[in-house]
């Protein structure tokens, strides 16, 4: 076969640096988001911080139209300005149209900064053995309970295991550890030391003054507990002889216990959050603005820009080249955020406006054709992307959902009918609640047809127990 060279067109698709940076970016949290440039920062010495706000427009981007973003003048002179003229501007920054600062609507702050000072449990136990007067022994003891003890603030160790776990040449008797467990047991938050919910119940119920109500109590906690969860009334009712007024006051009184008494003291799990948009409704229009605090403001150190603008040579180039593709890319981050909050507000107004019972079907395709972008991008723009609303700040994601039809031929969102569940349960009579085939027949006289297995599933989304469960005396 005679060798021949032959020429051929193919087109492929390359994920340029840029390009790469660009979706990495779009698919981070502000807060990581925040992390990931004080990696360049610290990186590039090109690239720093501006100290004030960006003297912008106060242009606000409306979404009566079709969703999409006006164009900005700022966006306008960067497109008119050359390459090299962006790269040596003095003092660069990242600029955008529409902002929601902190001195908006007439100074007020949506947002206020809250620190508390937390006390562990382990603390606030110590310190209460610090004021006994007690043997010394008897004080070892009893911080090596406090020790054992799990978050909740029981004691998940028998008193033998706890004996046997400790140093042989102290010679600690297991009844030695039951005097050190009834000095911690007298301590605060009551309830701790327990070492089973009936036992936690038990010891608060001890501190109240006698009476029937609270003698009834005991009684349920130590010998019917399981009976009392079943919500199982006749039966209790039967075994402890009771009426039904002393048995309602004694199972109001067992609900008012903390069975988790050291769960106040246990450390919380703080997450920050810092909202991407902020929606306001002004003069009947609902507007979307870019969140100044989340907002990051970068540009082109302006001492080395004049170095390399006479330097052509010098060897910043490519950190140059790299502060700006960070500042496009981070500039058209916030930009298809914008665009898609925008679109999103536009499609759930009624939400906005009347609660969850109004929240309308969406899905991703249907934000990606209107913007004209690709579902996968929708995808990384609403998670762990927020909208700071009047009815609360909610993850884009959080307006999609599923839809159910209608017998009118439409379709409501599974957001809505969450909601409509939710109304139902609460206004129920505690004595005759709604079963899931009941509320299953209610919506389908409004017009939503709901299978049984589907409310039940809505249902335990919503942690509400079933039918048996909810019921009262």
């Amino acid at each position: 076969m005679k060798p021949s060279l032959q020429l051929k067109l193919s087109q492929h698709l390359a994920l340029t640096p840029q390009l790469q940076q660009s979706i990495r970016l779009l698919q981070l949290s502000t807060i990581e988001l925040e992390h990931e440039l004080e990696k360049y920062l610290l990186d590039n010495p090109l690239l720093e911080r501006a100290e004030e706000y960006p003297s912008l427009g106060a242009q606000q981007s409306d979404t009566s139209g079709d969703g999409s973003p006006e164009p900005n003048t700022a966006d306008e002179q960067r497109e008119s300005s050359s390459p090299e003229d962006e790269g040596w501007l003095d003092g660069q920054v990242t600029s955008f149209g529409s902002f929601a600062s902190p001195e908006d609507d007439d100074g007020d702050s949506d947002y206020q900064d809250v620190q508390a000072a937390t006390v562990s449990l382990r603390e606030h136990l110590l310190w209460q053995l610090g004021l006994m007067t007690i043997p010394d022994r008897d004080r070892v003891l009893v911080r090596c309970l406090v020790e054992a003890l799990d978050d909740d603030g029981y004691l998940t160790l028998s008193l033998e295991e706890l004996a046997e776990a400790m140093p042989a040449e102290l010679d600690i008797d297991p009844e030695e550890l039951q005097i050190a467990l009834k000095h911690l047991q007298y301590f605060d938050p009551t309830g701790v030391g327990a070492r089973s919910a009936q036992e936690c119940l038990s010891l608060q119920l001890a501190t109240l003054p006698a009476d029937p109500t609270c003698t009834l109590a005991q009684e349920i906690v130590r010998h019917h507990l399981e009976l009392l969860a079943n919500h199982d009334f006749p039966k209790l009712r039967k075994q402890t002889g009771c009426d039904d007024e002393t048995l309602r006051a004694a199972h109001f009184l067992i609900c008012s216990l903390n069975p988790r008494p050291g769960a106040a003291y246990a450390s919380p799990d703080t997450r920050y959050i810092t909202p991407d948009v902020v929606v306001r409704k002004v003069r009947g229009q609902w507007l979307v603005n870019v969140n100044a605090d989340a907002f990051p403001r970068l540009r082109i150190n302006s001492l080395y820009a004049q170095i390399l603008s006479r330097q052509r040579g010098s060897g910043l180039a490519g950190q140059l080249q790299e502060a700006r593709w960070l500042i496009r890319n981070v500039q058209q981050r916030f930009d298809t955020i914008l665009r898609v909050a925008q679109a999103i507000v536009e499609r759930q107004r009624q939400f906005l406006d009347h609660g969850e019972v109004a929240m309308r079907p969406l899905v991703l395709r249907e934000i990606a054709e209107v913007l004209g972008l690709h579902e996968s991008t929708i995808s990384r723009v609403t998670t762990q992307k927020y909208m700071a609303t009047p009815r609360g700040i909610f993850e884009l994601k959080y307006f999609f959902g599923s839809h159910v039809s209608t017998d009118a031929g439409g379709a409501c969102s599974a957001t809505a009918i969450r909601a409509l569940i939710r109304q139902m349960i609460s206004a129920e009579e505690p004595n005759k609640p709604l079963s899931d085939s009941q509320i299953s027949e209610v919506l389908g006289q409004q017009g939503i047809v709901v299978a049984r297995r589907t409310i039940a599933k809505y249902r335990e989304a919503l942690s509400i127990p079933p039918v048996n469960l909810r019921k009262s005396i």
